[in-house]
């Protein structure tokens, strides 16, 4: 076996891993200090409940992460969950399955278009992960994806404030929720999967951050692959594939006897 990822051409004929097509983006690093998260996005308030939030090199759905967002005229980081539940929501079930939103369709998405219009994030992550398939393995085997330079993504978001019906009007019960925008990968990622998140430029904070902003137009041309020179990956431990598992041995690689080569895609949902 090789340290890290064997070249494509050493593989073994007929065994191969296969990229993940469907499900994206599941699993992510949030590892920095709320300190450092503020002053890496330039943030003016930072929420005193994340005072408890401890590192998670294993982010998973419903879990509270750090999102950065615009209220006025001031940049704020706070603790929402993962997992969008619109508004106009029974209940807050819904919010499990709303980990992503497809960024060709954000805008005009019922669960989305409001959220696209008046409500954007940044979601700051170390890393994410994704996994490839083998049919000799029982188990995916997950990869870690990161920036080269060691610093953190700023993932394109929503945020939504949802408000049970029988709340109290004085003393309402609010809960804060966001989703991570995806499109389609780039070369580098497309050897993992098909889609990646959309991961914004420092240039571009202020426009996608901007709640005065509503240029569909501005805002949907923001949403496109990142640069292939912001992405490489490692394949790390299996023990990823349990999200009660959250330690920072997740980001160590591991070996593995054969490189990640692209799958037939399954097509867009």
């Amino acid at each position: 076996m090789t340290k890290g990822i064997v070249p494509a051409t050493a593989r073994a004929p007929g065994h191969h891993r296969t990229r993940n097509v469907q499900g994206m983006c599941g699993r992510f690093v949030s590892s920095s200090s709320p300190e450092k998260v503020a002053a890496y996005f330039d943030v003016d308030a930072v929420d005193e409940k994340l005072e408890e939030q401890s590192p998670n090199y294993n982010t998973a759905p419903t879990s509270s992460v750090m999102v950065v967002y615009e209220d006025g005229s001031t940049r704020r980081l706070a603790p929402f969950r993962w997992g969008l539940v619109p508004s106009w929501a029974k209940d807050t079930k819904i919010g499990s399955r709303m980990i992503n939103a497809r960024g060709e369709s954000v805008a005009d998405k019922p669960s989305f278009r409001s959220a696209f219009t008046k409500r954007r994030c940044i979601i700051p992550a170390d890393g994410f992960y994704e996994w490839t398939t083998d049919p000799n393995e029982p188990k995916k085997q997950p990869y870690y994806i990161h920036r080269p330079d060691g610093e953190p993504y700023a993932f394109a978001g929503l945020w939504e404030v949802w408000r049970p019906k029988d709340s109290d009007d004085d003393q309402p019960e609010q809960l804060r929720t966001c989703t991570i925008i995806t499109t389609t990968a780039n070369d580098n990622m497309s050897r993992l999967h098909d889609r990646m998140p959309v991961i914004l430029e420092r240039d571009d904070w202020e426009t996608w951050l901007s709640p005065q902003n509503h240029d569909k137009d501005l805002l949907g041309s923001l949403l496109v692959p990142a640069a292939n020179d912001l992405i490489t990956f490692h394949p790390v431990s299996k023990d990823v594939n349990n999200a009660r598992s959250r330690g920072e041995h997740l980001l160590d690689p591991v070996d593995v006897d054969v490189s990640p080569v692209p799958g037939p895609s399954l097509g867009q949902k």
